[in-house]
């Protein structure tokens, strides 16, 4: 439905019956950006449409509790979940979609420090795009810094990892995404990560095997020329869990 608008800067209709998600959507195609499971599409989204966006998803929820034959009104248990789901996958697990990224403040490699930096190990959590079920484990970061890498705070790495981590991820591609990032920011000569994650999908259902873990890495620079840099980083990670 058009009405007219009673704001002099706003335009003199606006389509109220448009749900928000089709406007984002339109902003997206207009600017001829993706939106797969794990980009960010904070950029398009305008004040208060996410408050919007969460009623819409929760109806669109309700709609599939009403669909498992769910009985919400006469459960107590399960009256109003369709709001938490909601409020979960937009302002916790999938956050990542729909928040700008953390400002990370940089400074200059003062010291010059060109010596090898690990990080971790850092907790992470995050879901799998083709059922979205848990994602959790650990990674570590190891940097080789040289006299023009910008640094930053230790915390700010963890800030980094969670930001990539909230939204529907592949495991491999999730590292890659958090290394083109770290490489952005601090523009070292060398950058490892190397991630160790439980995938409930595996644990959950499927074949429902509780102990499987998936390790990956991604080396980049000097990690992947020097093969005695490499075997360095990696025997300083601690043990990985065996539970």
């Amino acid at each position: 439905m058009l009405v007219k608008s009673n704001t002099p800067d706003s335009p003199a209709l606006v389509d109220e019956g448009t749900p928000v998600s089709v406007k984002i959507r339109e902003r997206l195609a207009l600017a001829k950006k993706r939106f797969n499971a794990n980009d960010n599409i904070a950029a398009f989204i305008e004040p208060g449409e996410l408050e919007k966006l969460l009623d819409e998803v929760e109806g669109k929820m309700q709609g599939v509790l009403d669909s498992l034959v769910i009985d919400t009104v006469g459960d107590h248990n399960t009256h109003n979940t369709a709001r938490r789901v909601a409020k979960m996958y937009l302002n916790e697990v999938f956050k990542g979609r729909y928040v700008a990224g953390p400002t990370v403040t940089e400074f200059p490699n003062a010291e010059h420090l060109n010596e090898l930096i690990i990080v971790g190990p850092i907790t992470v959590r995050s879901a799998c795009s083709h059922h979205f079920c848990p994602v959790i484990g650990q990674l570590w970061i190891g940097v080789m810094p040289n006299e023009r890498t910008n640094v930053i705070g230790l915390s700010k790495y963890a800030r980094l990892a969670e930001w990539i981590m909230g939204r529907p991820q592949i495991q491999e591609e999730a590292v890659v995404q958090l290394a083109d990032l770290i490489q952005e920011k601090t523009r070292p000569d060398g950058l490892a990560i190397v991630m160790e994650a439980s995938h409930y999908c595996m644990g959950w259902r499927g074949v429902k095997d509780l102990d499987s873990k998936m390790i990956n890495s991604v080396m980049r620079g000097v990690f992947l020329k020097d093969p005695n840099l490499r075997r360095e980083f990696l025997s300083l990670i601690p043990k990985k869990s065996s539970n």
